[in-house]
């Protein structure tokens, strides 16, 4: 008996770091992919997967079978807050440190599950970098997302004017 899933499907699995600014434009990315003929993968950590469940209801995920959510740990320590943003320079901390794992075994259980078609992909956001490491692991290819806003990278690009006019980092009593 043949498998049931199109070998021939790309199979895209998209990594977002775990914020809602970076969530989101992912998710817009994903939709944007599966569209185009993707089978996706959208990979939330544990805490923001139950958050999304929280707020849209248990079965607002259901329904696409060639659109899946998954999830990968954090790493962060167990938190007593119940529903708010982590923060996220731990957040950047624990994800370098210990997602590369879970993110490993999670595409090994996707290309061996014969249900869903083999990864032939990774996009992950450019603050997950650990990703790479998995691209090359399992030796497909990346593709880095950025995902600020117009508005933010019209901001980053005048950080280098900024500093050269001296007018950041703020000093003294403009700090006050």
């Amino acid at each position: 008996m043949g498998s049931l899933v199109p070998a021939d499907k790309p199979h895209a699995v998209c990594v977002p770091f775990p914020a809602q600014g970076h969530i989101n434009p992912m998710l817009k990315l994903a939709k944007l992919l599966h569209f185009k003929g993707f089978h996706v993968t959208f990979v939330n950590t544990e805490y923001n997967h139950k958050r999304l469940l929280k707020s849209r209801g248990t079965n607002s995920l259901d329904g696409f079978p060639d659109f899946q959510f998954e999830t990968i740990p954090d790493g962060l320590p167990s938190s007593d807050i119940a529903d708010a943003t982590q923060d996220v320079p731990s957040l950047c901390k624990y994800t370098s440190q210990t997602a590369l794992a879970p993110l490993c075994d999670l595409i090994a259980k996707l290309n061996s599950s014969g249900v869903v078609p083999q990864v032939t992909c990774i996009v992950a956001d450019a603050c997950m970098s650990f990703s790479l490491d998995a691209a090359e692991e399992f030796g497909i290819p990346e593709a880095v997302f950025w995902t600020p806003s117009a508005c933010g990278v019209l901001g980053y690009s005048q950080y280098r004017p900024l500093i050269e006019r001296g007018l950041i980092p703020l000093k003294g009593k403009q700090l006050s």
